[in-house]
């Protein structure tokens, strides 16, 4: 067993303040209170992510050395030197002294063979939420037990020095195998903390004969698992919450020994005119209490939402834990799988 606040300390983080494994009550009304975010009509909360309303490509790193200079394909990744991350982990060492931030241990993966447990440093309360609403939350003994393997650092006011840190733009996203990191800075967009839980497992998890797939899944008492492969946007979410079936998970997932194991604890779906009538589980998450809405357009008097509505962004997302699907696998495994459809 590991603190993550002790080995945070370590590596010379030492945040103003640490408010560590919150949960999402504490969470939700830290966030109305410093104004990150609005209460609509059913109790969501709405946050606006500004500049980035998806996830910034063009400026995600790796740290291309000896631990990733065969293991990594450089022709499809931007590569960041050791000397470029080392010189950004110092300043975001000094951006976070004088930061209030929030910690969780969560696991990115269902099956216990094979998860990851990872350590989430965020400036802002919703982004804490997001994540215990994507990622897989330990129980008791789990936490008591808890041995960080990875740690991600969001700091969404944080700005890159492209000349220093030999970034693109002051937005980065920085990934250190080596170090097993991520840095975040310059995008308020939750999803880059999600997908780069999803980056380290996808590096990870091949070395252990796992496959790690951009899908969504689900099965019935049949045992005949469906794997939804697609690209963003192409209805993964929808086709896996169908009613009729159990969901196991709507966008990331192992394919193992085992079987299929989600390796979230949530889903991230997109909310642009979304129909109550052919979407009715995932519309039904908009009126409940804690779930995160990104750019999602509210009346400021009525606090109704216009789902339609793309002013904000047409990439707008709702966060939600699997347990608000009906349907939902709270295990997050299932066996092998019977069905593959491309779509």
């Amino acid at each position: 067993m590991s603190d993550s606040v002790a080995i945070l300390a370590e590596m010379g983080i030492k945040p103003k303040s640490v408010r560590k494994n919150w949960n999402e009550a504490r969470l939700y009304e830290t966030s109305v209170a410093t104004g990150e975010s609005r209460v609509a009509a059913g109790g969501a909360l709405v946050v606006e992510t500004g500049q980035h309303t998806g996830r910034s490509a063009k400026d995600k790193f790796t740290v291309r050395d000896e631990t990733t200079e065969n293991t990594v394909w450089w022709d499809n990744n931007a590569a960041m030197t050791p000397a470029h991350f080392d010189a950004l982990f110092e300043d975001f060492k000094t951006h976070l002294a004088s930061q209030d931030v929030f910690v969780q241990e969560l696991f990115g993966g269902a099956d216990p063979a094979h998860r990851l447990p990872v350590t989430v440093v965020t400036e802002y309360a919703w982004h804490s939420l997001f994540i215990r609403h994507l990622l897989r939350i330990p129980d008791a003994n789990e936490y008591a037990t808890f041995d960080s393997g990875f740690t991600i650092i969001n700091c969404p006011t944080f700005r890159a020095d492209p000349k220093r840190h030999g970034t693109r733009t002051e937005t980065v996203i920085a990934v250190n195998f080596a170090r097993r990191m991520v840095l975040i800075g310059g995008t308020s967009y939750a999803g880059e903390t999600k997908k780069s839980v999803f980056t380290a497992l996808n590096y990870y998890l091949p070395t252990s004969g796992v496959m790690p797939m951009h899908c969504s899944v689900n099965t019935s008492e049949k045992e005949d698992a469906a794997i939804f492969f697609g690209l963003s946007g192409t209805g993964k979410t929808t086709l896996s919450a169908d009613a009729s079936r159990m969901l196991i998970g709507d966008d990331e997932h192992g394919w193992s020994e085992n079987g299929l194991f989600n390796f979230e604890g949530g889903c991230y779906a997109k909310m642009i005119k979304l129909s109550p009538e052919a979407e009715p589980e995932i519309y039904a998450t908009t009126k409940m209490w804690g779930t995160v809405l990104e750019n999602v357009v509210m009346d400021a008097e009525t606090r109704e939402l216009d789902l339609d509505d793309g002013t904000l962004a047409e990439n707008s997302r709702g966060a939600y834990p699997i347990s608000a699907i009906p349907n939902a696998s709270l295990s997050g495994q299932c066996g092998q799988p019977k069905n593959l459809i491309m779509l």
